[in-house]
């Protein structure tokens, strides 16, 4: 029978800044695996290729596909980034090719492919929900239901039970809510030394739950983001957003890495367990 990933423990990921899109992923991938500058390069790499196909399909006689005008494609060419912001706030599709790093898939709840996990969601082993510009992560570790928020101090543990009445809750409240489907890393091969991302901490279930009880932290769909709002507000964030500015002006026309991971790495479960 096979062991518990990660050595049973749980990472989450708290809020800072605006990044809760890196937050969201690593959270899915349970382990330190994306920085903001690996993102804010995957949103670069979007943009050059979004860009280009709007200058191949601007033919000769000033208008490009379905009668757009050379004049609205310049706009589109001259606008800033369509997939990150300067402070830290990245697209769905940015998420995508994050997770494709590591051969996951992306697929909206609402999409036919996704029709079964709208009745068993339970079946699932992972979901991303956004609203306005706030990501979390709702995952299934060893065998149990937990929503990373990373505006919690710990993740919550969702019974079977409430799994599906708390989605059906988040959509109700206007959520955009994407199943993740794959072979999920049962190790995270990235020791914490080498973590791109510092945003992280591993916890044990029992921490997790003793933590959540201690801060009586409770889900308001529409709390959640008016508190997210007011973190962002009272954060200065001027050496984040010129390094993500910087990211995007030296970004090449190739295609960036995938993070740098090796299976030999030392796992993080295994040095941060105390």
């Amino acid at each position: 029978m096979e062991g518990a990933s990660n050595g049973g423990m749980l990472y989450h990921e708290v809020q800072e800044s605006k990044l809760c899109a890196v937050h969201c992923v690593n959270t899915v991938l349970q382990g330190p695996f994306f920085s903001e500058f690996d993102l804010a390069a995957l949103a670069s790499d979007l943009d050059l290729r979004e860009r280009q196909m709007m200058l191949e399909g601007t033919d000769g006689g000033g208008r490009g596909e379905g009668g757009v005008s050379a004049a609205t494609d310049g706009d589109f060419l001259t606008q800033d980034s369509h997939n990150v912001s300067l402070d830290g706030d990245f697209s769905i599709q940015v998420l995508e090719k994050a997770l494709q790093v590591w051969d996951l898939q992306v697929i909206p709840l609402n999409s036919p492919a996704a029709e079964p996990a709208q009745f068993d969601p339970e079946s699932e082993n992972a979901f991303i929900c956004h609203l306005q510009d706030h990501w979390f992560c709702i995952r299934k570790v060893n065998g149990e239901w937990y929503n990373f928020d990373s505006l919690y101090a710990a993740p919550q543990q969702l019974s079977r039970f409430y799994l599906s009445a708390y989605l059906d809750s988040l959509k109700g409240f206007g959520w955009s809510i994407f199943i993740v489907r794959g072979n999920f890393p049962r190790e995270c091969p990235i020791s914490s030394a080498e973590a791109p991302s510092s945003y992280g901490q591993w916890f044990s279930p029992e921490d997790a739950e003793r933590i959540s009880k201690s801060r009586n932290e409770t889900w308001d769909p529409v709390g959640r983001i008016d508190q997210t709002d007011q973190m962002v507000s009272e954060i200065e964030d001027a050496d984040l957003k010129a390094a993500i500015a910087a990211s995007l002006m030296d970004a090449g026309p190739s295609k960036p890495d995938a993070p740098s991971v090796s299976s030999k790495d030392e796992s993080p479960n295994n040095e941060q367990k105390k």
